[in-house]
C-alpha cells in the first residue's frame, strides 16, 4: 500500500449537481505527502502554515470513494488512519479545508458528517411499548432585547419511550441561550443529519444525531419504528411531511439513512420557530460525553458546563445520577462485579503461575476479603530486596465498603516494589491478620523481616505471631500524628512544630547520646511531650534502640507514591480496582527492567551517588594505623571513631544503618586498599536491581469472561454499602434558661393545654 498525494484545496466552493453530487469550484491547490506515521496535529499544524488559518478554525474534510455526495471529517489521528485506509491504493486524493466560519454556508449546499460520532453507548431499547415521565429540566432564561424576560420552559410531561411516542423537550430560544458559545455549540448539530445515503456506525448513533439534529433544527420528533434494524422518524407536528428511514445494512451493525423528505411545513428550521430544545436523554447524554472525556470531572462543574454551554440548568442530585448510570455502562456494574472475582481470580493464578490469590465471603456470601500477591513480585522480593516491608492502608472509592491493605518493599535503588495487596470489607485486627497469614505463606522464608507500621493497628502481637524472630518498627508519621492528637495545654499549637522536628531528629539519631540530646530539648520546651514520648516505646522508633534492620527508612507511607492514583480516581468496580493494579505493576515491572538495562555502574545509580559523597567526606579525615582490623579515624575537630572492616561497623553506626560505608569505613578502607564496593550490602547492586525485575507479570485475557446474566449461581455479593460520612442531624436542643411559649387553649382561653385536650364541653 503506497502513500497517497494529497491535493489540499481552499478558498473555493462547493456546488451541487442535479443528482446531489457535490463538486469543488474554484479556489486554489497544493499537494503533500501523507504516510501511516503522519500525526493529525502535525498535518493540521502543516495545512494551517500553508493557507495561513488559525489550527482551530479550520475543518479538513474528504470524500469516500466513488461516493461524492457525503463528506468525512478528520479530527483525529484514528479518523487520519481511516483517511489511508479507505484511499491507501489511490495515487492522489483531494483534501478540502474549509475555515469554520464558513460552515454554515458549507452546510446549506452539502452533506457534512464526521468520521466518527462521539457517543456513549447505551442499552439495547426494548421492544416492548413504555411509557416514563421524565423530569423536568431548567432553563435559565436570558433576554436578547428590552423585551420582557421569558418564563423558563419545562420538560413537558407527555409519555415517551425509546421505541414509540414523543420527546419530552424543554424549549429555549436561540435569544435565550446566553452566549456566542453556545449558539456555536447548538449550530453544530445542525450537521447531524446530513442527507440521503448517510452512513452511521449503529443504532445508537442514529437515535443520538436524530435527537441533537431536532434540538438544533427546533422541533421535535416522534418514533414510528426503533428497534435494532430500523428507525423510522416523523416530525411529531401536525401535518408536517418531514421524515426520516434508517435500516441496518445486512451483515454489519452499519446503519444508512434509506429515505428523507427534508421538507418542514411547521416552521422548524427556517428561523421562524427555530427553539433549540433538548430532551432528558439529550441532556443526560451530554453528561455521559463530559464523563468520556474527563473521568474525573465533577458534578457540579459537568452541571456550570452545560448551564454555560446550553443554558440548561441542572440539580445536583441530577447530574450525579447521570454520571454513576454512565460510569456504570462505561465501567461496568458495581455489584456484579463481586460475582465475578471467583472467575478473575482463577484467571490471574491460571495466567500467572505462582501468584498467590485467596478469596473469602462471610456466611451470607457478602464480600470479606481478597490478597493477591503475583508471581513477579514475590520472586522480586526474594532476589532483590532488602528484607524489610511498609505496610499501610487506603480507603478506596467504591459504593459499597472497601479498604485496601498493602505491603511493599523498597529496591536498591529506593524505589518503591508493591508486593501483596487485598481488598477487605473493614480494617480491623482480623482482617490484618489473616492479610499477615496470607503473606506468610506466599513467602516461606526464615530470614527475619522487619515490617514497618502504625502502632495504633495492633500489629505488634500479630507480626510477632505470624513472622517469628521478626521485628516492628513504628510508623513516625502516624506517631507524630498520634502525640499532635494526645498533647493539650496552653499554646501548645504554637511549639507542636518544634516538638515534632526534635522528635524527627531523635528517630534518625544513631547513637544514645544523640537520642539523649534530642529528647532532652523537648523536655525543655514541653516536659509532658517529653513523657509521652518516653511511654511511646523508642525501642520500636527509635535508630538507636531498634534492634532490627530497617536501613534508616522511618514512616511506612513509602507505598502511597504507587497507589496514590486510587483516590485520584472516581470509584471503579472492584474487578477494575484489581486489573488496573495489575496494569500498573506490569508498567513498573517492565520500565525499571529497561532502564537497569543501561546501567554500567557496579552500584545502583542512587546509592552509587550516596557512596560518592561519603568518599568526598573521607578525604579531610586521618585514620590511625592499627595492626588488627580495627582503626581509630579522626576528623578535623579532633573527633574519634572506631572502624571494624571484619564486623562492618562503625561507631557513627552509619554503616550498619544505611548499609555501605560511611565516610569513616571509606577512609580506612581506602588508606589499607580495599574494593569499598565489596563492603556495600548485596541488596544495592545492579545484579539485585535486575533480579528483582527479572520476572514479568502476564495480561489476563477477558476474552471468555462471562457476562453478568451468564452467571446463574451468586457467589460473592457486595459488602455493605458504605455510610454516608458527616455527623447524623441531630434534633435541636434549647438552651438551658429559655422558656417555652406556654400553649392556649382556643376553647376555654385557658392555659397549659389546647382545644385537642381541653376537657371543657363544647
Amino acid at each position: 500500500m503506497s502513500n497517497p498525494i494529497v491535493i489540499c484545496q481552499s478558498g473555493g466552493k462547493f456546488t451541487t449537481a442535479s443528482d446531489g453530487s457535490l463538486s469543488y469550484v474554484g479556489g486554489d491547490a497544493h499537494a503533500i505527502s501523507v504516510s501511516r506515521e503522519t500525526q493529525f496535529d502535525d498535518l493540521r499544524a502543516e495545512m494551517a502554515d500553508m493557507w495561513k488559518y488559525g489550527a482551530d478554525s479550520m475543518t479538513i474534510k474528504y470524500f469516500l470513494p466513488n461516493n461524492m455526495r457525503t463528506l468525512i471529517t478528520i479530527s483525529s489521528d484514528k479518523d487520519l488512519q481511516r483517511f489511508l485506509d479507505f484511499h491507501g491504493n489511490s495515487v492522489t486524493v483531494d483534501v478540502f479545508v474549509i475555515k469554520n466560519e464558513n460552515s454554515t454556508a458549507l452546510a446549506s449546499v452539502m452533506p457534512s458528517t464526521t468520521g466518527a460520532l462521539i457517543t456513549t453507548p447505551r442499552k439495547r431499547a426494548s421492544r416492548k411499548r413504555l411509557v416514563q415521565t421524565e423530569t423536568p429540566l431548567n432553563v435559565t432564561p436570558v433576554a436578547a432585547a428590552p423585551a420582557p424576560v421569558p418564563t423558563p420552559a419545562f420538560l413537558a410531561s407527555a409519555p415517551a419511550s425509546e421505541n414509540a411516542g414523543r420527546f419530552n423537550t424543554l424549549a429555549a430560544t436561540a435569544g435565550e441561550i446566553q452566549s456566542v458559545g453556545q449558539l456555536k455549540r447548538v449550530k453544530l448539530w445542525e450537521n447531524c443529519i446530513t442527507g440521503l445515503h448517510q452512513q452511521f456506525n449503529n443504532v445508537r448513533e442514529v437515535r443520538d444525531a436524530l435527537r441533537k439534529y431536532s434540538i438544533a433544527q427546533g422541533f421535535t420528533v416522534k418514533f414510528k419504528k426503533n428497534d435494532s434494524m430500523r428507525v423510522s422518524v416523523k416530525c411529531s407536528a401536525d401535518g408536517c411531511p418531514w421524515r426520516i428511514f434508517a435500516s441496518r445494512l445486512s451483515t454489519t451493525h452499519l446503519f444508512r439513512i434509506k429515505r428523507l423528505n427534508e421538507i418542514h411545513t411547521c416552521g422548524a428550521g427556517t428561523g421562524t420557530d427555530s427553539h433549540p430544545r433538548a430532551s432528558k436523554k439529550v441532556v443526560e447524554g451530554i453528561v455521559k460525553e463530559k464523563l468520556h472525556d474527563n473521568p474525573n470531572v465533577k458534578p457540579k462543574e459537568i452541571a456550570n458546563q452545560i448551564q454555560q454551554e446550553f443554558g440548561i440548568e441542572l440539580r445536583y442530585s441530577q447530574v450525579r445520577r447521570w454520571m454513576e448510570a454512565a460510569t456504570e455502562e462505561i465501567q461496568g456494574s458495581y455489584r456484579e462485579a463481586y460475582n465475578q472475582l471467583p472467575w478473575l481470580c482463577e484467571k490471574i493464578v491460571e495466567t500467572n503461575p505462582g501468584t498467590a490469590v485467596s478469596l473469602n465471603t462471610r456466611e451470607d456470601l457478602k464480600f470479606h476479603r481478597l490478597f493477591v500477591a503475583f508471581h513477579a513480585s514475590l520472586h522480586g522480593f526474594q532476589s532483590g530486596c532488602r528484607p524489610l516491608l511498609f505496610l499501610d492502608t487506603m480507603s478506596l472509592q467504591s459504593k459499597y465498603q472497601s479498604e485496601l491493605l498493602t505491603a511493599a518493599a523498597v529496591d536498591g535503588n529506593y524505589g518503591i516494589f508493591p508486593v501483596a495487596f487485598a481488598i477487605v470489607d473493614v480494617v480491623n485486627d482480623d482482617n490484618w491478620h489473616w492479610f499477615l497469614v496470607q503473606l506468610k505463606s506466599a513467602l516461606p522464608t526464615l530470614q527475619p523481616i522487619t515490617f514497618v507500621a502504625d502502632r495504633q493497628m495492633a500489629l505488634g502481637q500479630s507480626i510477632s505471631v505470624v513472622f517469628e524472630n521478626s521485628y516492628h518498627a513504628y510508623c513516625l508519621r502516624y506517631l507524630a500524628e498520634e502525640l499532635k492528637r494526645d498533647l493539650k495545654g496552653p499554646c501548645i499549637h504554637e511549639i507542636i512544630g518544634v516538638i515534632i522536628e526534635h522528635l524527627y531528629d531523635a528517630a534518625y539519631a544513631p547513637t544514645l547520646d544523640a537520642f539523649r540530646k534530642c529528647i532532652e530539648s523537648i523536655r525543655s520546651i514541653s516536659p509532658e511531650a517529653y513523657d509521652w514520648i518516653l511511654q511511646s516505646e523508642p525501642a520500636h522508633w527509635a535508630n538507636s534502640f531498634f534492634e532490627g534492620a530497617r536501613y534508616n527508612h522511618i514512616t511506612s507511607g513509602i507505598a502511597e507514591s504507587f497507589y496514590s492514583w486510587l483516590t485520584e480516581l472516581t470509584a471503579l468496580p472492584v474487578t477494575k480496582i484489581i486489573d488496573t493494579i495489575r496494569h500498573k505493576l506490569m508498567e513498573l515491572i517492565y520500565t525499571r527492567k529497561v532502564d537497569s538495562d543501561q546501567w554500567l555502574t557496579r552500584l545502583t545509580p542512587s546509592v552509587e551517588d550516596k557512596l560518592q559523597k561519603e568518599i568526598h567526606k573521607a578525604q579531610s579525615l586521618q585514620v590511625m594505623f592499627s595492626p588488627s582490623n580495627t582503626f581509630e579515624v579522626q576528623d578535623f575537630l579532633g573527633a574519634v571513631n572506631v572502624v571494624n572492616i571484619d564486623a562492618w561497623d562503625c561507631s557513627c553506626r552509619e554503616w550498619q544503618l544505611n548499609g555501605f560505608p560511611c565516610s569513616h569505613a571509606v577512609a580506612v578502607l581506602q588508606h589499607i586498599d580495599r574494593d569499598l564496593y565489596d563492603y556495600c550490602s548485596k541488596f544495592y547492586t545492579t545484579e539485585a536491581f535486575r533480579l528483582t525485575y527479572s520476572e514479568s507479570i502476564k495480561p489476563v485475557p477477558t476474552v471468555d469472561k462471562p457476562a453478568p446474566q451468564e452467571l446463574s449461581e451468586v457467589r460473592v455479593l457486595p459488602s455493605p454499602l458504605r455510610c454516608i460520612s458527616g455527623s447524623p442531624k441531630k434534633r435541636r436542643i434549647r438552651s438551658r434558661g429559655v422558656v417555652k411559649r406556654p400553649l392556649h387553649c382556643s376553647r376555654c382561653k385557658g392555659e397549659g393545654h389546647n382545644k385537642v385536650s381541653c376537657n371543657v364541653a363544647y
